[in-house]
């Protein structure tokens, strides 16, 4: 972890300025307060984590990538040179001495904390159709990365040696992809972990759950109710509370206010879901997360038309806020970061 801070803090710019369920804590939240601690109208984050020590990591457009230090309220921003490139980053994961963040687009660059005090290219790929999504860790050795289909399959990537390396995993080792079915990279949760289970949600014309019971070994797909057909609509984010409940939450960017089937929930572990709160608010969001300790009862919802919060596992809603945001994390279950178009804050519920 130290290296990670060394790296991250060692930035061109320099300011002053996952989660395991406990025991339910009964509250409803009724507003949010917004703190700003990064404003840059050139910027944009889609890719935002919290580190093992507290602290906010993050990376975005235009080859950036910093730290938020909770603790002393400092902020590191810097770029990532790759030749002349311009990169921009929507995935990011941690282990507890590395941060990886993967650049979208062809060709994909996969970077990492290394030892000598820089970001290691660490993975490539250049294929007509290659863009990453998502990216996260089961444990300090073992992480995997999605993204769109190539070859007949969504694009996953396991590394089992701390990140060192990635191998992408064969088609025939995967469900196919169907005509059009592809990802988000909107808010990298695009993938949700609980122990040895990982979901990875799909979107577009078809808009289904790639399941695996044993850290990426073997996988299996679930049909989901949520609005699909064209290339706008479909999952854009995904979250487990444990082995058993998940929401997700999606729609269509391009008519963000449509709500009546974009909103899922399943209880049995992701091999069924349904449709709730349908026909009422909120319509497309581009990211969901369980507030920690609620049981499986609380979740926030950002996009950029704002964010809601619902007390009863997704089944009625209460918009707290018009101020738009594509990614959220929780640090505690009464705070949290968000990220967007422009500036990263800190939200008190």
């Amino acid at each position: 972890m130290k290296r990670i801070l060394f790296i991250l803090m060692s930035g061109s710019l320099l300011f002053s300025c996952g989660n395991e369920p406990k025991s339910k804590v009964t509250k409803t939240v009724s507003e949010v307060t917004i703190e700003t601690i990064l404003s840059d109208s050139l910027l944009s984050f889609r890719a935002i984590e919290i580190l093992d020590d507290g602290n906010l990591a993050f990376a975005g457009s235009q080859n950036s990538y910093g730290l938020y230090n909770t603790k002393d309220k400092s902020l590191s921003v810097t770029k990532q040179k790759m030749d002349s490139l311009e990169m921009e980053f929507r995935a990011v994961a941690h282990t507890s001495a590395d941060f990886f963040m993967l650049s979208v687009g062809s060709p994909a660059f996969l970077f990492k904390t290394g030892d000598a005090a820089k970001m290691e290219l660490v993975y490539t790929e250049a294929h007509e159709n290659t863009f990453y999504d998502a990216m996260k860790f089961w444990n300090n050795k073992e992480g995997i990365a999605m993204g769109d289909p190539t070859n007949g399959c969504i694009s996953i990537i396991i590394t089992r040696d701390g990140g060192t390396t990635w191998k992408k995993v064969a088609c025939d080792d995967l469900p196919k992809a169907k005509a059009g079915e592809a990802a988000f990279a909107a808010s990298n949760t695009n993938i949700a972990i609980v122990d040895n289970h990982t979901w990875i949600a799909t979107g577009g014309t078809a808009s289904r759950i790639l399941y695996s019971a044993d850290k990426g070994a073997t996988w299996e797909i679930f049909e989901t109710p949520i609005i699909q057909g064209a290339a706008t609509t479909g999952i854009y984010s995904l979250d487990f509370y444990d082995t058993k409940n998940g929401f997700a939450i999606g729609g269509d960017y391009t008519k963000a206010d449509a709500n009546s089937a974009n909103k899922i929930r399943t209880k049995d572990g992701g091999k069924t879901w349904e449709l709730v709160a349908k026909d009422e608010s909120p319509g497309y969001r581009s990211c969901v997360q369980y507030v920690p300790n609620s049981d499986a009862k609380e979740l926030v919802t950002v996009g950029f038309k704002g964010i809601d919060y619902s007390k009863d596992s997704g089944n009625t809603w209460t918009h707290l806020s018009d101020e738009g945001f594509y990614t959220i994390r929780f640090l505690n279950d009464s705070t949290a970061f968000a990220a967007g178009k422009g500036r990263i804050a800190k939200l008190k519920f």
